[in-house]
């Protein structure tokens, strides 16, 4: 069983948001693989599209801002429209119409992927814990920063997936320690490009790209 100390701060926001208990919180961080967020990484086609094709898209968002109640953008909206928002209330508890206002770092990610005809291999998911644990599951995970990776963050930069606090997407490495990303839901509750320290880099998942 998974200790509730390991659960981190964003899933407990976005457990308490769809009205899941902890407890059951922390059951579907253990379980959720069974249904992860898309079809197997490792069992996808290597599509069409390049890493620079989805950061284009991602990058085409830039200003998106949320509402005053940290919901309403288009990201929300896509997601409580389709299947996964569907499966993941099974999952989870609670309803879709909660995930208005939830916390929207994931669900921006996963609609890139979705906009580049890549879902499949991007995946999809409004947790940052499951949608890690998919691409490690998937043997999609490292530790190297690659433009189009997505990236997993842990704010007091531990080495845990369950310590996971955001993600996004990585557009270059800079060689000096950092990072150049594309973000949705930062702390201006924007989708933004960001300057990170890669020590705050939990890992990274990588979908499958045209060369």
């Amino acid at each position: 069983m998974i200790s509730l100390a390991r659960f981190t701060t964003r899933t407990r926001v976005v457990a308490a948001v769809l009205g899941t208990s902890l407890a059951g919180g922390v059951a579907l961080a253990a379980g959720a693989l069974a249904t992860g967020p898309a079809p197997s990484a490792t069992a996808a086609k290597a599509p069409g599209v390049t890493a620079q094709d989805l950061l284009r898209i991602a990058e085409g968002q830039i200003g998106v801002e949320e509402n005053d109640r940290g919901g309403g953008t288009k990201f929300h909206r896509w997601y409580m429209e389709s299947q996964r928002a569907r499966e993941t209330v099974e999952r989870d508890g609670g309803n879709v119409r909660a995930y208005a206002n939830a916390p929207w770092c994931a669900m921006f990610v996963s609609w890139v992927g979705e906009q580049a005809g890549i879902r499949p291999t991007v995946g999809w998911d409004a947790y940052t814990v499951t949608y890690a644990q998919w691409f490690e599951a998937n043997d999609r995970w490292g530790g190297k920063a690659t433009p189009g990776a997505v990236v997993f963050f842990d704010w007091k930069r531990g080495d845990s997936l369950y310590g996971i606090d955001h993600v996004g997407l990585v557009e270059e490495d800079n060689g000096d320690g950092t990072i150049t990303t594309i973000e949705g839901n930062t702390g201006n509750g924007k989708v933004e490009r960001r300057v990170r320290p890669k020590a705050e880099v939990v890992g990274y998942g990588y979908p499958r790209y045209a060369a």
